[in-house]
């Protein structure tokens, strides 16, 4: 067992943030660090290869399950786009995920400019001076192993988001879940569900940059293996409000993943070696010294490649009138972060999940993260209600 080591210190902050290290490292476990042979595939179902409750989803909105993983995913066709919570799916098609696709992913940046956040500047605190984001130490899977990458398909192209493996109350020891962004999984008012959603923990675990990776052994890119989403839960304030720059719905942008684990064996939090606990009651803003942002920024200056992180005193921010305020910290991470999880210290010392990254600047200097309250907290027990001993 590695000893637990510090993932976050500020100077003139309480810096209590830990997240325990992996308690059997990838090189040690090859089990756990190779992606398997399917990449974490599904049971082989008569359509097209899909399980049959699948393609049965996708036959009940119209869509040919045998042109699915044919590309007939690609056809973002406004009719056909599923919108509703309850419409998810997103059948594991083998292969489609490799090294050379992940590292050219794009980040869905949410900048906002002045105008966008006039509305609600009488119960804004003062913009926060930029803090420079840090470099996580590598081995990634040392150091932050519960923080990944999203990635999935829009009609835009290939996107990349941040994410986090987080506890599961109803699975204590064996979470499959993963906390990231709303807008990383629905496109909110103006459309549907992506696809081909995934989470891989520490990529990149040794921090190689675009040309060493190109050679780089699959371990080495994903040292956990890749993990489909089977299922995803987004709050509905998001769903029917969120917009390109965050909108309405930004102080509720978040998500929760569940991902299949790799050969049905060993759960997520078992293969990553630890998960965070999500706190829905975290302290009023003012009681908060230190809070740190992780995730992968992808936006220029920064490729997307590097895990970094941000620490700073939160402040307030106020989209609109009769919303809830968000977190606010200077940060200079980019789009790509979106969907990292933000910690601050429990009462026993050690991290807890309280928000993620949802919006910034255009100039990137600070960025922005929902309170997790009571409509979260639904969000969540639905998740983990809906796979309760699985």
């Amino acid at each position: 067992m590695r000893s637990i080591r510090p993932l976050l210190a500020a100077t003139g902050l309480v810096a209590a943030l830990t997240l325990t290290a992996t308690a059997c490292g990838p090189e040690e476990d090859s089990a756990a660090a190779k992606p398997s042979a399917t990449d974490g595939a599904a049971d082989k179902g008569p359509a097209a290869g899909l399980p049959g409750d699948l393609a049965d989803a996708l036959e009940k909105h119209g869509v040919d399950p045998e042109k699915w993983k044919d590309g007939g995913w690609k056809n973002w066709d406004r009719d056909g786009w599923l919108r509703k919570a309850e419409d998810f799916v997103n059948p594991v098609i083998d292969g489609l995920w490799k090294p050379d696709r992940m590292a050219t992913a794009e980040e869905p940046a949410k900048t906002m400019t002045a105008g966008d956040l006039s509305a609600g500047q009488d119960v804004s605190d003062p913009v926060p001076a930029p803090v420079q984001a840090k470099p996580e130490k590598l081995p990634y899977h040392r150091h932050a192993a519960p923080v990944g990458k999203v990635f999935f398909d829009s009609p835009k192209g290939s996107m990349v988001c941040s994410g986090t493996v987080v506890k599961d109350p109803k699975n204590p020891g064996k979470s499959n879940l993963v906390w990231t962004a709303g807008h990383c999984v629905h496109a909110g008012a103006g459309g549907g569900w992506y696809r081909n959603i995934i989470f891989v923990p520490s990529y990149n675990d040794q921090g190689k940059n675009a040309a060493q990776l190109r050679t780089a052994q699959p371990q080495e890119v994903a040292p956990y293996g890749s993990y489909w989403a089977d299922w995803a839960a987004a709050s509905g304030e998001w769903i029917s409000g969120g917009g390109p720059t965050g909108g309405a719905g930004a102080p509720y942008d978040y998500a929760v993943l569940h991902v299949k684990p790799q050969n049905g064996t060993k759960s997520l939090e078992e293969t990553v070696g630890n998960a965070l606990p999500v706190s829905f009651d975290a302290p009023e803003i003012q009681q908060i010294s230190g809070m740190g942002a992780w995730g992968y920024p992808a936006g220029p200056p920064y490729d997307g490649l590097l895990m970094h992180q941000c620490v700073d005193r939160p402040g307030r921010l106020s989209i609109a009138p009769g919303t809830p305020t968000m977190y606010r910290i200077g940060c200079t991470m980019t789009g790509g972060s979106s969907g990292g999880g933000w910690f601050v210290a429990g009462p026993d010392g050690k991290s807890m999940l309280v928000s993620n990254t949802s919006i910034g600047p255009v100039t990137s200097g600070w960025l922005a993260g929902p309170r997790l309250g009571e409509d979260a907290r639904r969000t969540f027990a639905t998740m983990s209600d809906k796979f309760a001993g699985q």
